[in-house]
């Protein structure tokens, strides 16, 4: 796991030196991700810098890595796990190899397969590869989105990058904010297309790649998603391939020269992984001694009974407060997601540990895990009723402030690719217009689904809410505040669930052994029993509960979170009569808005470390 930056076009540098400079001062700004060596690369073209946690090789594996007549060179974020199978094929194809590390296996199946390469590959990555001899630009990003790249043309200059706070020190970059970006976050709690907070510069998407060459880049897609349920295999069939698949993908996942450990909450994909894992000590972070908030004592009684060493952490909520400016910066972009803040806990206790982690993140949206699956098979009866007059009762419902009888019958006047946008569905159109002060060209939500929706138009509900998830809500999300969090403490985060294979096999499981009337990943939590007790198989899932809600009816952090809300960055961008209008019905009782005031403060939190 390690971070990387680029940019080509040093016509704006008088000497290569300046462009040396300036290639370190921009690998300094992620040595989180890479503490323990760096190592740069620059030409008249071209400048790459690397920083590295050593994983695999930890004494040869420094890049930037070349190919055996160094006019390929390579920097890569990632792991190959399936690296000693394609380095054995390439030696047999004649390549010599001067290290043991997975990286160099990029180079080489570059050479030999070019992009067709992608498709051999099993892991995590994120990766450039710089042609000496064409002066072109390779890059990719795995299937998933695990590992970000980012990229930006700024003047004649391309930059890309692990992260974009990288970019800043460049003399070419101009910082800007992206308005767009902000009210589209205002509904998803996250930003949810390729253009980021910063104007101009983007992101990759999960499974494409780039061609950069004279100043033009051409964008592909090189792997899909593809749902085709398989009626044949009975349950316990399915249920014995997922253990088979599962258990192989653990053991790729656990390939390194150093120890190994796992996160562990109370749920059923922490637990799951934890106990395949043999891993040797497992960690967990909670708040105060409320149940609904602290999963310490399953988590070490769950440890116990699978023989392992269980470290916790109680986090106060000082602590969590304190934290959290700091937290938005590592994010890059403004994250809404109270859990990012436990997970950054996490990883840090982690860290004092050991250097790589497994994590449960993607067994939801591969296999079905969430509640919300679960809608249109428990809501079937309301369907009943003609849809143009669902249609007036939601209209009438909408006339009043949010509350949870009227919300459903809001999202029941809807179709599914109207009401469904992912797990998180923060503020309507109307509220955020309302709401900001500024005009911006922000798509409708549904603007953003669509093409996703297309894509599965022929499926199920379910299928088709699995599919949005997986590629926005996982991407824009969970594995940003994953590998965000995890890089942050120089941490690998590997998540043994969000692999090839087991989507393979996932897409083919039915529906109906993926969400039952009584559970979510019902085939998924039967192979769990194998390796669990039964209480963790059916828990409910937490996954570090925040008590946000109850924080912010406290007199400490409601005072935080107003002065944010009448500050003049608040007044530049939102009405703030309407802001603190939110904060106190929310102390009041009167709603939980807490997810509302959260989104608004972490943006504004986050804009101050860039802006202010």
């Amino acid at each position: 796991m390690c971070g990387y930056v680029g940019f080509t076009s040093l016509k704006t540098s008088n000497r290569t030196n300046d462009a040396s400079s300036v290639i370190e001062n921009m690998m300094d700004t992620i040595k989180h991700r890479g503490p323990d060596s760096s190592g740069k690369y620059v030409d008249d073209d071209i400048a790459l810098g690397f920083r590295r946690l050593s994983i695999i090789d930890l004494a040869q594996g420094s890049q930037p890595l070349y190919n055996e007549d160094s006019t390929l060179v390579l920097v890569f974020n990632g792991e190959i796990y399936n690296y000693r199978e394609l380095r054995q094929e390439l030696i047999a194809h004649g390549h010599s190899f001067r290290t043991e590390t997975d990286s160099e296996v990029l180079l080489h199946g570059f050479e030999e397969w070019s992009e067709k390469m992608l498709d051999r590959l099993r892991g995590m990555f994120s990766f450039v590869i710089w042609n000496t001899k064409t002066k072109e630009l390779f890059g990719a990003r795995d299937f998933f989105g695990i590992k970000p790249l980012y990229y930006a043309k700024m003047g004649d200059t391309f930059m890309f990058g692990s992260e974009i706070k990288s970019f800043i020190p460049h003399p070419a970059f101009v910082m800007e904010l992206n308005e767009t970006a902000l009210e589209n976050y205002l509904t998803f709690q996250y930003s949810p297309t390729n253009e980021t907070f910063f104007k101009n510069v983007y992101k990759l998407p999960a499974a494409h790649c780039f061609r950069y060459k004279n100043g033009k880049m051409t964008v592909k897609r090189y792997w899909e998603i593809k749902f085709d349920a398989d009626n044949t295999p009975g349950l316990d069939d399915w249920v014995n391939k997922i253990t088979q698949t599962f258990n192989d993908s653990v053991s790729a996942h656990k390939i390194a020269d150093v120890e190994v450990g796992s996160f562990l909450s109370s749920g059923v994909d922490s637990s799951f992984v934890a106990a395949v894992a043999n891993v040797d000590k497992t960690f967990t972070v909670g708040f105060g001694e409320d149940e609904r908030y602290n999963e310490i004592g399953y988590a070490k009684e769950f440890s116990k009974y699978i023989g392992k060493e269980n470290i916790s952490k109680i986090i106060t909520p000082d602590e969590y407060w304190s934290c959290f400016p700091k937290i938005q910066y590592h994010m890059d972009e403004p994250l809404a997601d109270p859990a990012a803040v436990a997970l950054y806990f996490v990883c840090r206790l982690a860290s004092e540990k050991v250097k790589v982690v497994l994590s449960g993140e993607g067994a939801d949206e591969i296999f079905g895990g969430y509640n919300i699956y679960k809608e249109p098979d428990d809501m079937a009866f309301y369907n009943r009723i003609p849809k143009p007059i669902r249609k007036a009762i939601g209209h009438f419902a909408q006339q009043f402030p949010a509350k949870r009888g009227l919300n459903f019958l809001i999202r029941r006047s809807k179709d599914l690719e109207e009401r469904f946008i992912g797990n998180a569905y923060i503020f309507s159109e109307k509220e955020r217009k309302e709401l900001l002060k500024i005009h911006t060209s922000a798509p409708d939500a549904a603007e953003i689904t669509k093409p996703f929706y297309e894509k599965v138009k022929d499926k199920d509900s379910v299928t088709k809410m699995q599919y949005l998830d997986l590629h926005l809500w996982m991407t824009g999300d969970i594995l940003l505040k994953a590998d965000k969090m995890s890089m942050a403490n120089s941490l690998e985060l590997r998540v043994p669930f969000l692999d090839k294979e087991v989507m393979k096999l996932a897409e083919r499981i039915p529906t109906k052994y993926r969400v039952t009337k009584e559970n979510t990943k019902y085939a998924m939590r039967i192979a769990a029993l194998k390796a669990c007790p039964p209480q963790t198989a059916n828990k409910k899932k937490l996954g570090f509960p925040v008590p946000i809600r109850v924080w912010l009816r406290e007199e400490k952090y409601y005072s935080i979170v107003k002065a944010a809300f009448t500050s003049q960055t608040a007044q530049k961008y939102f009405n703030t009569d309407k802001l603190v209008s939110l904060l106190d019905d929310h102390r009041e009782g009167k709603y939980d808005y807490s997810r509302k005031i959260w989104t608004v403060y972490s943006f504004l939190v986050w804009h101050a470390q860039y802006f202010n």
